[in-house]
């Protein structure tokens, strides 16, 4: 909480009168998220809306357990549901990747979803690690600096927020442990259905970090300071150039 407490601070993710839509998957990072963002919806000086949406696949997922959670500790909750897994039918060809398609599509869903109800800001569950990733799979696989930011802006004019992007992996998997979180795994997953490829690039990009990460203890902590210290005059951008 407090370190949610200080990222919040320092980007200004949540402000007076937002009315936030909280991507609720069921994992253990979202699950995580909207108890958090409970919590802090009750400690702040401000007022606030939140409303946990989880996007469904069209595929008959069980989400009676979800429900009953969200039920249980007040957590204000609607399914919306979309044909994705219909569509993935078509578009997704065999033995190839697949999380690029559906993490585009249940974005857009929430998306949608925002702008139907009534919200401004949406607020979705990655965390540190999904960062360190991204940076590192940018950067070897595509040639550019590129990470996650805690706030940007969508082209529907959406405001998308990061709450837990300087949390690590481990501390939400934890929690979600520890609080005994009915947490929703790869079996609600649609690419289990799909003769596709496991994503090999995000997973040697895991496997890169903690083998650093032995080596280097503080690996993560130098990271997250580093997103924040950016000499964007030190690369080979010309029109970055101090001159």
């Amino acid at each position: 909480m407090s370190k949610i407490g200080r990222t919040n601070a320092e980007f200004a993710l949540i402000e007076e009168g937002d009315k936030i839509l909280v991507g609720l998957s069921g994992g253990k990072d979202s699950l995580t998220m909207i108890h958090a963002l409970m919590e802090q919806q009750r400690r702040a000086p401000f007022k606030f809306e939140l409303l946990a949406v989880t996007v469904t696949y069209g595929m008959g997922e069980d989400l009676s357990a979800l429900i009953a959670h969200c039920a249980e500790h007040g957590i204000p909750h609607r399914v919306y549901e979309t044909n994705t897994y219909e569509i993935a039918a078509d578009k997704i060809r065999q033995n190839s990747s697949f999380c690029s398609f559906f993490s585009r599509m249940r974005r857009g869903a929430l998306y949608s979803a925002a702008k139907e109800f009534g919200y401004n800001k949406v607020a979705l569950g990655h965390h540190l690690d999904d960062a360190a990733e991204s940076f590192f799979m940018n950067l070897i696989y595509n040639g550019h600096m590129r990470a996650l930011a805690p706030k940007y802006r969508a082209g529907n004019g959406l405001i998308v927020i990061r709450p837990l992007i300087q949390l690590r992996e481990r501390q939400l998997a934890a929690c979600a442990l520890e609080n005994e979180m009915p947490t929703i795994g790869d079996e609600a997953c649609p690419s289990m259905r799909f003769d596709v490829k496991m994503p090999h690039a995000r997973a040697s990009m895991k496997t890169m970090l903690f083998e650093m990460e032995q080596k280097y203890p503080d690996l993560f902590v130098s990271i997250n300071s580093a997103f924040g210290h950016i000499s964007d005059d030190a690369f080979f951008d010309p029109s970055r150039f101090n001159l």
